[in-house]
């Protein structure tokens, strides 16, 4: 798998932009969409997709959702964010991972995972006509920025529909999300979402 500095590819990306573009942002929570936003509000109008059929419980995947409705609201932005709500779809999830469910974390049951997020994103933006399609799961130091960026090729050849690169977490991004979460009192959750992530926080814990 090609090592890119992704950071790097994204500031080349923006740097051509010209007028406003519209972005489709597949974002898992209101604390890594925070430096997300932040950075590229001027650069685009933004909806965020939140489709997350992995995270449960369900009570949990409805307090994240409504944490990233209501920093939407509350922070300031340049162009225009909004936030595309989708079904929970979560028997689609546990059906995709079967068999994996004993899989390490950042195994093959998150590669999936990943795949199944992205690319419900890139099809809904090549649908509805966005600019560009991406996705804050980079801002983590948790997850693999160059495997996430090769599912986004992958899926910007398969829909002809342009993948923001990105690398989120570099030049204090994540710093910054943390940051961002305390100014705005964001819940903060201590496991990724899946129920086999947060077993393996709790045998760590």
């Amino acid at each position: 798998m090609e090592k890119l500095n992704y950071q790097l590819k994204m500031e080349e990306e923006l740097k051509k932009i010209k007028g406003k573009k519209k972005l489709l942002l597949h974002s898992c929570c209101a604390p890594c969409s925070s430096h997300v936003l932040s950075l590229l509000t001027r650069f685009f109008d933004i909806t965020i997709l939140y489709y997350n059929p992995n995270i449960e419980p369900f009570i949990e995947y409805e307090k994240r959702k409504q944490e990233e409705m209501r920093f939407i609201k509350e922070f300031p932005h340049t162009n225009k964010i909004d936030i595309m709500d989708c079904d929970y779809d979560n028997a689609f999830y546990h059906e995709k991972i079967k068999g994996l469910e004993n899989e390490p974390e950042k195994g093959k049951r998150c590669t999936i995972c990943f795949t199944l997020r992205l690319e419900y994103t890139a099809k809904m933006a090549k649908e509805k006509k966005y600019d560009y399609f991406g996705t804050t799961l980079t801002v983590s130091p948790y997850k693999n920025a160059t495997l996430l960026n090769a599912i986004g090729k992958e899926l910007e050849e398969k829909y002809h529909i342009s993948y923001l690169y990105s690398d989120f977490k570099k030049k204090d991004g994540y710093k910054h999300s943390i940051e961002l979460s305390k100014k705005y009192n964001l819940y903060r959750q201590n496991y990724c979402g899946c129920i086999y992530s947060k077993k393996n926080t709790r045998k760590s814990g």
